[in-house]
């Protein structure tokens, strides 16, 4: 992973954690995917109107990839609807990395280091580990566990798929604008068979956060697929992870949910995870 790979890597997390900050905000979860996937698909029409288009070959990764991520968002607004900001993140960001290490393996025939490995699982146990640790003196509310695990396997299904998709695009600019129209439209179409006539109504008021969600979304996802084309699958879904200690500390500070040593131990871990991944290269 090359330095210029690794910035743009880190800068998605931020991006990414901000606006999953911003949708948390919005009690009502339909309302905000519908802003944040309904203002994407109209940045990734714009953008596709300029971008080479997708091989022929990418196509169907893309059909698969935009119903594995409304069944990522899906689950995500259930997570935040159940749970802690600060808790059920970094279990669904936790565990995607392992899984991915495993599928790119098994599956797209990618190889790594021991100290590869290594990094990777010591990033990714430490993240939903910890995030279970901070349980501790309370009884555990399971549904909310039980979205974000699923969850974060929604989130590695789609970065396999994403992964060697945006390799036979040729594009990754217009990989990434055809994805956020072809998902990007599904659940507005939801949101406005629920709230009907009265959807606007209940967008207008959070649509300067929706929005600004939906350009942080496309930004952070299209710098992962991008570097998603320079380097192996696993290091990068690690790396990204990063997001959870940001996601932590925005839980803390604008949630008010305490950070305390869980996140402190979460922090060392994710630390020492990403040192073995670029150590290893």
């Amino acid at each position: 992973m090359t330095p210029l790979v690794v910035a743009a890597v880190l800068a998605a997390a931020v991006a990414h954690a901000v606006w999953n900050a911003l949708a948390h905000t919005i009690r009502d979860q339909l309302v905000a995917f519908t802003l944040i996937g309904g203002g994407a698909a109209v940045l990734g029409a714009v953008v596709a109107c300029f971008a080479p288009l997708p091989a022929g070959g990418a196509w169907p990764y893309l059909a698969v990839s935009a119903l594995l991520h409304v069944g990522y968002q899906m689950l995500l607004m259930r997570s935040f609807s159940l749970g802690d900001f600060g808790q059920v993140y970094p279990i669904a960001r936790g565990t995607a990395p392992l899984v991915v290490t495993a599928a790119a393996v098994l599956l797209v025939g990618e190889s790594l280091s021991g100290l590869a490995l290594a990094g990777v699982a010591l990033a990714s146990a430490g993240l939903s580990g910890v995030a279970l640790w901070g349980l501790r003196g309370s009884r555990p509310h399971w549904p909310a566990l039980a979205a974000a695990v699923a969850t974060g396997l929604s989130i590695a299904a789609y970065t396999v798929v994403d992964g060697v998709g945006v390799r036979a695009s040729g594009t990754p600019l217009g990989y990434i604008a055809w994805l956020m129209v072809l998902e990007g439209v599904l659940i507005p179409a939801w949101a406005f068979r629920v709230h009907r006539g009265a959807l606007w109504t209940a967008l207008r008021p959070h649509a300067a956060r929706g929005l600004a969600g939906a350009a942080l979304s496309m930004l952070a996802y299209g710098l992962v697929l991008w570097a998603q084309t320079r380097a192996p699958l696993a290091p990068v879904a690690a790396l990204r992870e990063s997001s959870v200690i940001i996601g932590a500390a925005i839980g803390a500070l604008f949630f008010h949910e305490r950070f305390g040593t869980p996140r402190i131990a979460a922090t060392t871990l994710l630390t020492l995870g990403t040192t073995l991944i670029l150590t290893a290269g």
